[in-house]
């Protein structure tokens, strides 16, 4: 039987992921979609300019087109003010429980279908940890979203939570030396990539690009990533057969995914 990893080496892997996770997330959560947050102000000098500008050329036929233009504009934002996605008006008036689910259905999808992927080789693909890395990546990702939306943010909460979550681990985590701060932050900025860089929009391709290099980050305790939050035993059969496997592997990794968000309310709504 294989020696148990300490716990002060899953501390170690986990202090950078959760790191190199924040960009990310921080990304997709405070994104203004279409510059709503800046559409009250930018409306009103507008208006105001229609306004008057109407008022010297009533009688000017181009008016009526430009009316039309910034009616048409103007219901075009009401309705994307409309979607649940961060920076719009719904998003904001959101609950917790709402935007977790938000996180669950919409991010959780994509990394469960970036883990889903290597079961279109059926059985040979499961002799290779992709599928196991990257929903546990995935997880992991979805597990600090859900934090963030119940005010957690502390780096040793949230190392706590995805050890407890995806090793079940009760780990004690203290802070660490200024060596070992140093080498979380530069793993961390390997881990980010690109989504570090100023300026820099979270696109599919970027945040599936980090969701395999985190994935990757969690190789060294890949025995360890067994006890994560699975699918049940249909999932495993049908993920172990040929083209299908894609199918399997993707209801058990979004089933486990749920089940991991689960877990994680539970534990973050404890007094």
């Amino acid at each position: 039987m294989a020696e148990a990893i300490p716990d002060r080496v899953i501390v170690a892997i986990l202090r950078p992921f959760v790191r190199a996770t924040r960009p990310v997330l921080d990304g997709l959560r405070d994104a203004d979609p279409f510059g709503l947050r800046s559409r009250v102000a930018d409306e009103a000098a507008q208006n105001e300019a229609g306004q008057n500008e109407a008022g010297q050329n009533e009688a000017a036929q181009d008016d009526v087109g430009e009316g039309a233009e910034r009616g048409l504009r103007d219901k075009v934002l009401d309705a994307l003010a409309a979607v649940e996605v961060p920076g719009t008006a719904a998003w904001a008036a959101m609950d917790v429980p709402a935007r977790s689910r938000w996180w669950v259905r919409r991010v959780g999808r994509f990394t469960t279908l970036l883990a889903a992927v290597p079961g279109l080789g059926g059985a040979l693909a499961n002799r290779l940890p992709v599928s196991k890395v990257v929903g546990a990546a995935g997880q992991g990702l979805l597990l600090v979203a859900i934090a963030g939306e119940h005010g957690v943010r502390d780096e040793g909460e949230l190392v706590g939570l995805l050890g407890a979550v995806l090793f079940r681990r009760d780990l004690t985590v203290a802070g660490p030396s200024a060596a070992d701060d140093a080498a979380a932050d530069a793993r961390a900025a390997e881990l980010t990539g690109d989504l570090a860089e100023p300026d820099s929009r979270p696109t599919l391709a970027r945040v599936g690009r980090a969701v395999w290099r985190l994935g990757r980050a969690l190789l060294a305790v890949e025995d360890e990533l067994d006890k994560r939050p699975h699918g049940n035993l249909l999932h495993e059969g049908l993920g172990m057969l040929p083209v299908v496997g894609a199918v399997g592997k993707y209801l058990g990794e979004w089933s486990g995914l749920k089940r991991a968000a689960r877990e994680a309310e539970k534990r973050l709504r404890r007094p």
